[in-house]
Parts: C-alpha cells; structure tokens; sequence
C-alpha cells in the first residue's frame, strides 16, 4: 500500500493527519519524504527499533530538549556540552502546529548537535521533539529531519 493508497480504510481523522503531513501543508517538504509506508506504519517500525534498542520515544525526545535548552541557556551561540557534543540553535519567525491535530504550536527553531568524537551531525526543530515524544515519530525516509532512531542512540548518549 502506498502512504496515499488505500484511503478508504482510514478514519477521518487518519486522513487529516494525512493530508497535513504532504508536502507544501505544515513545512515546504511535508513529513514523509519518499516513504511508502503509511505514517502508523512508519511509528510502529521505529518503535519496534526502539524497543531493541533498549529506548524509549520519551527519552530520546528528553535528550533532545536537553541539548536545545542548552543551546538556549548560551543566548542561541555555539556551546560545547561536556567535551563532547557541540550545540548550535537557529530561531526564525514562526510557529508549526502538530499534524497529528494536537491544539498548540511549536516555535521554528533549529538546533544542530554535532558529536565532535564522530564527526557526525544532525538536526532537529522543536517540533521534531513533540513528534518525537508525544506521537513517536520520527518521520518519514528522506524526509529534511528524519532522525533514524539507531543513529540517534549512538550520536546523543
């Protein structure tokens, strides 16, 4: 089944969600990237990876804040966090809401987490951390942020 496939079987509310995860609707490149896989499918996969992993959706959204608010507390500067991660917000005007039709917005903001061990780098929006914690996703493959939740273990703990 293709992410717009099938649509008969969804609820009214699952085609909402849908359609506010397309591109051009919430963000400019939408939610699933090039993802067949229905967004129910996409958190059921990731939760089955976090639950090998010996994680959870929560801790890896706390570790997220975590790095955020450190990059607040520097006045949106670079910071280095214990030797190890380097840090850096951007924030733009805006808000996003939730597609998943959650009342609330997210502010536009964009941090970096560089683990400066293994050179590697990633980034993530406010909203990356609700989606993360509330709903368990982490987007869709080749979405702009999807973090792969193995990844995201080695890289931030």
């Amino acid at each position: 089944m293709t992410v717009l496939g099938d649509i008969m079987k969804k609820t009214p509310n699952e085609k909402k969600i849908l359609a506010k995860m397309q591109p051009g609707i919430i963000t400019y490149g939408g939610f699933l990237g090039t993802d067949k896989r229905s967004y129910l499918q996409i958190i059921a996969d990731d939760e089955k990876a976090l639950e090998a992993l010996g994680k959870t959706a929560e801790e890896i959204a706390d570790r997220l804040e975590f790095f955020q608010q450190k990059s607040f507390d520097s006045f949106e500067a670079s910071t280095v966090v214990d030797d190890t991660w380097e840090v850096e917000t951007e924030v733009v005007r805006g808000y996003l809401p939730c597609p998943f039709l959650h009342q609330g917005m997210y502010r536009k903001s964009y941090t970096t987490v560089k683990n400066l061990k293994s050179k590697k780098s990633f980034t993530f929006s406010a909203l990356n951390i609700h989606l993360i914690r509330v709903h368990h996703f982490f987007e869709g493959k080749n979405s702009h942020f999807r973090m792969e939740p193995a990844d995201l273990l080695k890289e931030l703990f």
